[in-house]
């Protein structure tokens, strides 16, 4: 039986997207929560929390736009252009927070110019990651098999809503690994702000949950129609478990509520999968209308077969290696 290479592209993009949410998430919700450290020092614990993994973690941003252009050409020529300034925009503020990372322990006497550059970069790339989210799920105007909007089609108020969105959700995914990857004031501090950012969290994903369906038709459909109804209401029941699990564990456990917070990402995403699948982009091309060649999809599978387990083994004994908490005193540079 021929295999279909697009749902397994499909597959991989997703995986990589969802890895990368997670992994960059975490570091980037630690820039989002600096103003609320008390001091450089406390910052500096922060920092070297993630330093030995931050730049890997954008790794699997790297898959996902590349593996889009290869996987499914068609997308990434329509969707760029739907989205070019929001992405531009969140590249940019990555890079600055980049180069915030590596400038600001060196240059001792602009350390705190630099905290606000990594701060402003960490915020700026999640809320228009949010965005691009929201501008991505509401739909994309495609005529002629090519994008036919305009280049403002993205800014409305759900996209803002869901740029504000996951903000909060990469700031409570940096609390949570504050709590299991650091200790001292900086953790005492970061069990406090996981539950009231776990309660805007909550709030905000109801939030983006009862609008998508009211405002896209196609996604009431997909929910609240027979029979996908009778089976699709364990996600948001398993969700709702879940946030009371990490509620519960976040002032007496160390790796649960992280654990936990990284489970609602994941079901937040899989919301999202189930939502538009199958369409690449929402709501007229689907993976099938939007997939290259077989011969270029089993080339770039090949390498990707061979590569992808070497980059896990890679990022898990990193992960292994840096394992325990970082030290009041300890830093970056």
């Amino acid at each position: 039986m021929e295999i279909d290479l697009a749902i397994v592209w499909a597959g991989v993009l997703g995986t990589a997207v969802a890895l990368y949410v997670v992994m960059d998430g975490f570091d980037l919700g630690i820039g989002i929560l600096f103003p609320f450290a008390e001091n450089e020092r406390q910052r500096d614990q922060m920092m070297a929390s993630v330093a030995p993994f931050w730049d890997g973690n954008e790794t699997w941003l790297v898959l996902g736009g590349g593996g889009l252009l290869v996987a499914f050409p068609l997308a990434y020529s329509v969707v760029m252009p739907a989205l070019y300034l929001p992405v531009i925009a969140m590249l940019l503020a990555l890079v600055l927070r980049g180069v915030a990372f590596e400038f600001r322990a060196p240059h001792a006497g602009a350390t705190a110019a630099w905290s606000v550059a990594f701060f402003g970069g960490s915020l700026l790339a999640a809320f228009f990651q949010g965005v691009i989210l929201g501008g991505y799920i509401q739909g994309i105007t495609v005529a002629d098999r090519a994008f036919a909007g305009g280049p403002f089609d993205w800014a409305t108020p759900f996209a803002a809503l869901c740029g504000l969105g996951v903000v909060t959700g990469y700031a409570l995914l940096g609390a949570t690994w504050l709590i299991m990857k650091t200790e001292g004031p900086v953790a005492e501090r970061a069990r406090r702000q996981a539950r009231g950012l776990l309660i805007a969290v909550m709030g905000l994903m109801a939030a983006v949950s009862l609008w998508t369906p009211l405002a896209f038709p196609r996604i009431f459909e997909r929910w609240f129609t027979a029979p996908n109804i009778y089976v699709l209401w364990i996600v948001p029941v398993v969700t709702a478990a879940l946030a009371i699990t990490v509620w519960r564990t976040t002032e007496r456990h160390d790796q649960v509520p992280f654990v936990g917070t990284i489970g609602l990402f994941l079901l937040g995403y899989l919301g999202l999968a189930i939502s538009t699948y199958p369409y690449v982009v929402p709501p007229s091309l689907t993976i099938w209308d939007a997939a290259a060649a077989r011969s270029s999809q089993i080339f770039m599978l090949t390498g990707t077969v061979v590569l992808l387990p070497i980059i896990l083994g890679y990022v898990a004994f990193v992960y292994w290696l840096f394992r325990g908490k970082v030290g009041e005193d300890e830093s970056y540079h």
